[in-house]
């Protein structure tokens, strides 16, 4: 992590330490708290041991100073010239003696004596005084009066809490008449900024452990303070124990690290009881204030609380933050301070504080919903609660409207009238935000209570089985509670004709698609007869993805007047709905020319109007275009922080779990691939989309062929197709069907493959699906090369790597591609036919490398060298590469690298397993040599 302080610092040493005969130089680093001040002094420490210069530390405590001398020794001194003439720069020598340890000086005089011994050599030296800010009065004088007139060669360094001087600004307690040859530098360590937070979380816990909000909570918590950061990740650690994946409610449970604690303690400690009081105030108003609410919730007159505030200001336990307002330095220092307040204490301010709050304008609701709730008011807290929750609603803040509503319905004592206003607010939040189990849990206890109107109840059924259908992966729920709520919204058909329309979306449930259908006639029709515009964009954002699904042509008219349903804010997460759901099932469809305009307006529209599923479930859908379309660049990585982001949302999960196990699996990471795309014994966990289920079938699928278990395969293919059969969405079966026809064909059973592809035609009757038609050729073409006629296979496969090649899926067309010139020298064809073929897998290799699907390149590459003509192979007898590994032992190594077994690498590379068991060994035994042989090197060239 580089920052201005560090190449300031790096140009220093540079100029300084590696010319030990210059004029005298003063480092000053300044910086607060926490900042890494040690971390600079070690690192410079670190690189002056091999120097000239002997270093001469002192450390200032509260008990004294401590002087720690390390000399340079005879031999050290004699390898660093002979090595400056040789241009090296050579480490330090195994022989030399550690330090003696630090002496400690209780009082200036023996540290003067001591010190003025070690400087009196009159060479160069490197002095460190460390922690400046504690030095005594004669500590000061001393340095004073060695920096006023520094010895030749003296490079000085001090560190120091700027927030702790005696005098602000002058570090030795005064000015200090610096001589002209004095070459002087200050640098300030500042608190890190948001990427550089998660740079330093990501080296502790790994990117995948790091989603955004994460990083978000500790960056805000910790006010950037480099120490706080690493202590709050430590304390995750200990306090929540290893952890795939951690949250900012983690963070919020852990509390405030000890070492910060005691700090902001010691300084209140510090400031005289009468001045404490606005230190507390600003505990617990918890945000940077004025000074003059600090005196009013510290009920202090303004003379003396000004008298306090600055008493506090120069203790450094508040600092100003912008003009004429106040705040802790972190705002887990403040947290500190909270937590050791009395409880009447704390509960008076905190109505104050409410008092304060509710003359502002406009009001902040939500934080004076707080004040109130902590200060004891409770009626008046229910309805700062929900005036918070309408504000936070029309701002697209739903997540903090869920957070407020949720503590407020989880009372026991809220009145049932409240208890009535309040639930619809937090369902309807729930729907736009991103859930929790604390959500649903809230919403079936308020169902639960039989004497809400029939109205309510169904409203808030609605909502509960949009979650549940939605976002839980609870599909079948969430199916039971929508039909629940079109009987109880009888008299309120605009909402009732949500819940229909949700009931007509057939992806994230099992139920024939007969029984969504139904559901799309019904509130067609009821859309129709509104009058509410509203309704009716609320309807097409749920019904253009199944509409497309299909293959109803008028879909597209549909999504095209979305887009200009813009003007009421009210109508933006329906219209954002739409543009996300329609850019979904156009990409499974294969209208990738239209995904990634729709997913951009969609992902805008979400981020406006605050529908923050929407928002995520579009930005998984970017992730499969960007597999599909063949951009792997990064990719992986953006998958893998993005499955630690959405975590148990199977949903937007299920987008980049799918791009990870087909990376996997196109890479020869089979074990990652079947983690990505296996849970509770099915493709993903239960409740992934079932376009999502059926893709990892095919992949799962598709490995078992690669290993030549075409029972197991043809077996996953059976499941996978009854799934679809059940469903009745043959689209979805683009992905899966090669796989499974294949697998079922060498399995043997080429009747029920033949019928395997007569019902997937079927299905697609009257259906435009560029992807799903390219797949049946596809299909038709591994029929015919599995029964030994690859001659009638090759114009299927060229149809379809055309048709992928159109869309574009770079990936697909260059896999039929392959399919096609196999067949093409499978058939016997000779002449310009069989070297056509043979240049296209040659291309289809070099694609494949570019793409970065090294198991397949491997894979081509063998079955290339099993087909070229016999002028082109090598000569007779092996080819002599000494102790280097030859062309097929790098394979190998290459594919067992990836975690293949012997027999999966074999079917890769068309050897007998025996040939990949000499392989290896042999490619081992070339490696170890390789090995030894560096390490002799090494040894050789190792300085003495």
């Amino acid at each position: 992590m580089s920052t201005l302080s560090d190449q300031a610092w790096e140009r220093w040493l540079k100029q300084t330490l590696a010319h030990p005969t210059r004029e005298p130089a003063l480092l000053l680093i300044e910086g607060p708290a926490g900042t890494g001040k040690s971390r600079l002094v070690d690192r410079l420490i670190e690189a002056a041991e091999t120097g000239p210069r002997p270093r001469i530390v002192l450390t200032f405590t509260a008990s004294g100073v401590a002087l720690a001398h390390h000399p340079v020794h005879a031999a050290r001194s004699e390898t660093a010239r002979t090595d400056a003439g040789n241009g090296r720069t050579a480490g330090r020598v195994r022989s030399e003696p550690p330090p003696l340890p630090p002496r400690v000086h209780p009082d200036t005089v023996g540290l003067a004596e001591d010190l003025d011994a070690l400087l009196d050599s009159g060479g160069p030296v490197l002095l460190i005084a460390e922690d400046v800010h504690r030095a005594g009065p004669g500590s000061q004088e001393l340095l004073r009066g060695l920096l006023e007139r520094p010895p030749a060669g003296l490079a000085a360094v001090l560190s120091y809490r700027p927030e702790e001087l005696a005098q602000p600004g002058l570090v030795l307690g005064r000015a200090i008449t610096y001589p002209a040859r004095l070459s002087l530098l200050r640098i300030r360590l500042e608190a890190l900024d948001a990427e550089q937070v998660r740079q330093l979380i990501e080296e502790q816990l790994g990117a995948e452990s790091c989603p955004p909000d994460l990083v978000a909570r500790i960056h805000e918590r910790s006010a950037g303070v480099p120490q706080v950061v690493v202590d709050l990740v430590r304390q995750l650690e200990d306090v929540c124990g290893p952890k795939e994946r951690y949250t900012a409610r983690d963070v919020d449970a852990t509390g405030t690290p000890v070492r910060l604690a005691e700090l902001v303690l010691g300084r209140l400690a510090a400031l005289p009881q009468e001045h404490r009081a606005v230190v507390h105030a600003a505990a617990v108003l918890d945000e940077p204030s004025t000074a003059e609410d600090l005196y009013a919730v510290a009920a202090l007159p303004a003379e003396t609380g000004r008298e306090a505030l600055v008493a506090a200001l120069r203790g450094a336990v508040l600092q100003e933050t912008g003009r004429d307002v106040y705040a802790f330095p972190s705002p887990l220092a403040g947290t500190a301070v909270y937590q050791e307040l009395p409880g009447p204490l704390r509960q008076d301010m905190h109505r104050r504080a409410a008092a304060v709050l509710a003359h502002r304008q406009p009001v902040p609701w939500a934080r004076l919903a707080a004040h109130r709730h902590r200060g004891g008011r409770f009626r008046a807290w229910l309805k700062a609660v929900e005036r918070a929750a309408l504000q936070c609603t029309e701002a697209g803040e739903h997540q903090t409207a869920m957070d407020l509503l949720e503590q407020a319905l989880s009372h026991p004592a809220v009145p049932r009238e409240v208890r009535a206003r309040l639930a619809p607010l937090l369902a309807h939040s729930a729907v736009l935000g991103l859930h929790t189990d604390q959500t649903v849990q809230v919403l079936r206890q308020i169902l639960d209570d039989q004497s809400l109107p029939p109205a309510v109840r169904g409203q808030i059924r609605l909502d509960l089985g949009l979650v549940l259908y939605n976002q839980a992966g609870k599909g079948l729920q969430g199916w039971v509670e929508l039909e629940q709520a079109v009987d109880e919204l009888a008299e309120r058909p605009a909402l009732a004709a949500r819940a229909m329309s949700a009931l007509a979306m057939p992806v994230m449930s099992a139920v024939p698609l007969e029984r969504n259908l139904h559901w799309l006639e019904r509130v067609k029709e009821v859309a129709a007869r509104s009058d509410d515009a509203e309704v009716r964009t609320a309807v097409a954002g749920n019904c253009v993805a199944v509409m497309l699904e299909i293959g109803d042509p008028s879909a597209w008219d549909v999504l095209d007047r979305l887009r200009t349903d813009t003007d009421q804010t009210d109508w933006l997460p329906h219209v954002a709905r739409g543009l996300v759901n329609g850019a979904d099932a156009a990409l499974w469809l294969g209208h990738l020319q239209r995904v990634a305009e729709l997913l951009e307006e969609g992902l805008d529209l979400a981020t406006r109007s605050g529908a923050s599923y929407v928002e995520q479930d579009g930005r998984g859908s970017v992730l499969l275009l960007d597999w599909i379309t063949g951009r792997w660049a990064g990719l992986s990585g953006r998958a893998r922080a993005f499955v630690a982001e959405t975590g148990i949302m199977p949903g937007p999960a299920a987008d980049a779990r799918i791009v990870l196990g087909n990376l996997a699996l196109a890479q020869g990471e089979w074990q990652q691939m079947a983690a990505w795309l296996s849970g509770d014994g099915h493709p993903l966990p239960v409740g992934s989309p079932l376009p999502h289920v059926a893709a990892a079938a095919g992949a799962l699928v598709r490995t078992a062929l690669a290993r030549g278990d075409f029972d197991a395969a043809a077996s996953e293919a059976a499941d996978a197709w009854d799934r679809l059969r059940d469903k009745g969405v043959w689209v979805w079966a683009a992905e899966l069907a090669p796989w499974a026809v294949e697998a079922t064909a060498r399995a043997g059973r080429r009747r029920t493959a033949e019928e395997m592809i007569t019902e997937f035609q079927s299905g697609l009757m009257g259906d435009v699906a560029p992807a799903a038609t390219a797949a049946l050729h596809w299909c038709r073409g591994v029929l015919l090369e599995t029964g030994d006629e690859p001659a009638k296979a090759v114009p299927h496969f060229r149809e379809a790597a055309a048709a992928y090649a159109e869309m574009p899926r770079p990936y697909a067309a260059i896999l039929t591609t392959e399919a096609a010139a196999r067949c093409v020298l499978e058939s016997g064809e000779d002449g310009e036919a069989a070297a056509g073929a043979v240049e296209e897998l040659a291309n289809c290799v070099q694609q494949l490398s570019d793409l970065g699907a090294g198991w397949d390149a491997a894979r081509v590459r063998a079955t290339l060298r099993a087909h070229q003509p016999a002028a082109e192979q090598r000569p007779r007898g092996r080819p002599s590469y000494g102790d280097q590994l030859s062309p097929r032992e790098q394979e190998v190594i290459d594919l067992a690298s990836a975690g293949l077994t012997n027999r999966e690498i074999a079917a890769t590379l068309h050897l007998s397993p025996r040939t990949v068991e000499q392989h290896v060994s042999r490619a081992r035994r070339k490696l170890e040599a390789q090995s030894r042989q560096s390490h002799n090197r090494t040894r050789t060239n190792r300085p003495t």
